[in-house]
Order: C-alpha cells, then sequence, then structure tokens
C-alpha cells in the first residue's frame, strides 16, 4: 500500500463510527469522487474488482440479457464465470480485435445475434480502460462507442482497473474519459494503483444506482466496517496520489519498453500505452529469469507474450535489475550498460 493509503487507515482506526457506510469517511470519499469526476455521482465502495464489475454490470441487466465485451477482456478470461454467478445467467457476447480495443464494427457484430426469446438479448457494452493488452481507448474512441450503444440500446460500462492509467495516459480529466463520453457506470480499480483491498464502484446515472446497495449486501460485497475501503480513497484522491502514481507506474513501463530495446531477440507485442509492457521473449531467457525469481503472465493475450506489469512503487532500479538478467541469459558475454 501507498504511504497516503497507511496513514489514511491509520486515522479511520483511531475511534468507533457507524456502520455499513454510514460514516464521516465515507461520506468524505463519496464527495472527493464527485470532486474529481465534476458531477453528483453516486458511490459505492466493494471488496475486490470482479465484485465492482460484476455488480455493477447486474445494475444494467436482467438474467436473460448479454454483456458485449472483447474477447480479451477481464470480465471473459479471468473471473471464473463470475458474471454469469453474481449476474444470475447473464451471458457475455465477446468480440475479437487487435489491441484489445473494441470498435463500433465489432460492437455491431457482436450485437447482430439472435434477438427472439431463445437467444440472450444484449443489454450492456463492457470496455476495460487501460485494456487487458495494455493500450488506451482515446476519449474519441469512447464516444463513439457510446453512441453505437445508445443507437443499440446498451448501457456502457467501464472496467477501470487500471483507469488512473488510462487517464495518466491520455492527459483528460476523468470526466471528458467517463460520462461526457457516455459511460454510464464505471468500476474504478484502487488495489493496482497503491490501495491495499477494495474498489470503487461510480453511477453517473444515479438513477442506476437503486438497490445496489442491497445487491452489495446480497452478494456478500457489505463491509461492516466501510471505513477502512472508503479511508483509502481519502489518501488516493485527497492530494492527487491517485493520479502521481498512475503517471510514475506509466513512466516506469515506457523506460522498461526502452530497456527492453536492448535485449536481443525480445519483441514488443502491443503498443504500449499504459503501465503495462507486453513483450515476446526467447524462451531460454524467460525460464533463466523466471528461475531467478522473476514472474510474469505469459497467457493474457494471443501469442504468448510476457505481461510485464509496472506498479506505483517500481524504480528504475527494479527495471534495470530485471534488464540484466534477461541479458545475461541471452547474452552471456555482454556487461549490463
Amino acid at each position: 500500500m501507498c504511504p497516503e493509503v497507511m496513514a489514511a487507515l491509520v486515522e479511520a482506526n483511531a475511534h468507533h463510527v457507524p456502520g455499513y457506510g454510514d460514516d464521516p469517511w465515507t461520506r468524505r470519499a463519496e464527495r472527493l469522487f464527485r470532486d474529481v469526476f465534476e458531477t453528483d455521482c453516486e458511490v459505492f465502495f466493494v471488496f475486490n474488482g470482479t465484485a465492482s464489475n460484476c455488480l455493477a454490470l447486474w445494475s444494467l441487466c436482467e438474467s436473460f440479457h448479454g454483456v458485449i465485451c472483447h474477447r480479451h477482456s477481464h470480465i471473459e478470461t479471468d473471473e471464473c464465470g463470475a458474471p454469469g454467478f453474481f449476474m444470475h445467467g447473464v451471458t457475455l457476447l465477446p468480440a475479437d480485435t487487435i489491441g484489445g480495443k473494441l470498435d463500433e464494427q465489432a460492437v455491431r457484430a457482436a450485437h447482430q445475434t439472435r434477438h427472439d426469446f431463445h437467444a440472450p438479448q444484449p443489454r450492456a457494452l463492457s470496455l476495460t480502460q487501460a485494456t487487458e493488452l495494455g493500450t488506451v481507448y482515446t476519449t474519441s474512441e469512447i464516444g463513439a462507442l457510446s453512441a453505437v450503444a445508445r443507437e443499440l440500446k446498451l448501457s456502457v460500462h467501464m472496467d477501470g482497473a487500471r483507469f488512473s492509467n488510462a487517464v495518466a495516459s491520455l492527459t483528460v480529466s476523468p470526466a471528458e474519459v467517463t460520462w461526457r463520453a457516455g459511460v454510464d457506470v464505471l468500476s474504478f480499480g484502487g488495489t493496482k494503483n497503491g490501495a491495499g483491498m477494495g474498489e470503487a464502484v461510480v453511477f453517473f446515472d444515479r438513477e442506476r444506482a437503486d438497490n445496489f446497495r442491497r445487491r452489495c449486501k446480497q452478494s456478500g460485497q457489505l463491509a461492516s466496517k466501510m471505513r477502512f475501503l472508503s479511508a483509502q480513497w481519502v489518501g488516493l484522491l485527497e492530494n492527487g496520489a491517485w493520479l502521481r502514481y498512475a503517471e510514475h507506474s506509466n513512466r516506469m513501463a515506457a523506460y522498461l519498453e526502452r530497456q527492453l530495446e536492448r535485449v536481443p531477440g525480445a519483441k514488443i507485442s502491443f503498443p504500449r500505452e499504459a503501465n503495462a509492457v507486453f513483450v515476446s521473449l526467447p524462451e531460454e531467457a524467460a525460464a533463466a529469469v523466471a528461475s531467478k525469481g522473476w514472474r510474469f503472465y505469459n497467457d493474457v493475450g494471443p501469442g504468448g507474450a510476457a505481461r510485464l506489469m509496472c506498479a506505483w512503487d517500481t524504480t528504475e532500479s527494479d527495471v534495470d535489475a530485471f534488464i540484466a538478467d534477461l541479458l545475461s541469459a541471452v547474452s552471456p558475454n555482454v556487461t549490463p550498460g
């Protein structure tokens, strides 16, 4: 956890307060979200990203509905069927494009399924920002996709596990890339940007938030000591730490990408637009660095590339150490510089 989050948690632990979100810390965090997004949004706090995505989508769908998403989106590939579990049968309708970003053609194609009562009815569009392949939707791309969604009578959900990194990459306001571009509800990730646990679900259309607290309770996501979820967001949002740390991790990923150019046989697989670098590594080099304790996924996207993530506290020394181990594996006689 980042220092700002730790400090907020220690301060929140000093006194007793009412439970289930009826406390000063939660009210304070809610106000900060409204300031950051420049609108009177409704905010809820849950324990993790799986729940934030599923409960947000559940608020948009009935059990016979479908959600259009990317084939490599987290809700499709890494939630162990949680959307169907939480949403009582809601079906995911995956579409595939290069680079992890849906386009208008892909959304229309996914929507053109059977619309009779024998098939799930598309009702929501889920966009991952930044994507699972490390790319970022621009404001205009989100606006165009939201316009298509409105035409097709779809609500728009944004899976923002790395939303902070996307905002830092685009250098736009959070409002511009969400509700002003047509997003109805955002799953805002904190864990990947310095928080210890818990994510936020942000409704820009407050009417869609009806009964959301009951959904949280029913699914085991309503915290009795809510302040320990919401106080973390006070630490992140109050003085801009959320954006500073995202900018830092993006810079470290850019540095990592540049250093990988020195590694013989390494090939960048997707554009680096946030804090993830996807790189194809020589098999022996990947095995060698893994044997030294480096851990990374190589099954997140197509092609088996290694996904290298930079965190809020990654340093240039961390990157240098990784590159040195890579270089020693592919070129044992080369002295890292």
